[in-house]
């Protein structure tokens, strides 16, 4: 188990070219979860009775990242509100199940996280064509002359690149670390680590949304800026 927790990405079963490995395995889990409680939660929504304690739950969370998707973008949130509360709860959920003896969280493999920040890297230039214009998005990759054309380029790849970076090095250092310290005080350590993964991995969860929404909302922003000088 300790070999799997450190290496998500080991083969599990394999028929042909058709490979099953704990990522995927643990990622369509953390979906269909998803999916379920979504389902329950929202099926039978209450506005003039007492609602439940779940749909309570539910409120809160999407207030409060329509507050922080307001806050960074300046912008209504309801355009953003899909993808980024989705990025959140996916990779929170994916993080607090790791109390679950045996799960292996799909965060702590590369290409989770390279998948992740991709769909970042595609919705920055989608939400800014959506919203400004393809002219006016292209125009940004071109200022202050078209030799920066290319540096621009390279810029949005290499914040892609860290993106992904940092969410797989904070899930792998953790992992590590826990397995590290367990080696030498079994009988403590497993609870303090867990309640200590469950705060990273929530804020972690945080970290992530906040900042792609940065992304998006600063591409947006300098072309509202464009647009207001030209």
């Amino acid at each position: 188990m300790g070999s799997a927790a450190l290496h998500p990405d080991q083969p599990l079963w394999q028929w042909g070219p058709i490979l099953l490995n704990a990522t995927i395995l643990w990622t369509w889990v953390v979906m269909l979860l998803l999916v379920l409680l979504s389902w329950l939660i929202t099926r039978s929504p209450s506005a003039s009775r007492k609602p439940s304690r779940r749909q309570l739950v539910l409120e809160v969370i999407v207030t409060t990242l329509r507050s922080q998707i307001q806050d960074v973008s300046r912008q209504e949130p309801g355009p953003y509100l899909p993808f980024i509360g989705t990025l959140f709860l996916f990779i929170a959920s994916a993080n607090l199940l790791s109390i679950v003896p045996g799960y292996v969280s799909p965060t702590a493999s590369l290409s989770t996280a390279a998948a992740l920040a991709t769909c970042v890297f595609a919705a920055v230039p989608l939400y800014g064509v959506s919203r400004l214009g393809v002219r006016q998005y292209i125009q940004q990759y071109l200022q202050p002359s078209i030799f920066m054309l290319p540096f621009n380029v390279i810029g949005e790849l290499s914040r892609t690149l860290a993106l992904a970076v940092r969410l797989y090095g904070n899930m792998m250092s953790g992992a590590m670390i826990g397995a590290m310290l367990l080696a030498f005080a079994p009988l403590f350590v497993p609870v303090v680590m867990q309640l200590f993964g469950l705060l990273t991995g929530t804020i972690q969860a945080w970290i992530f949304a906040i900042l792609a929404m940065v992304y998006i909302a600063s591409a947006t922003q300098v072309q509202e800026s464009h647009k207001a000088q030209t």
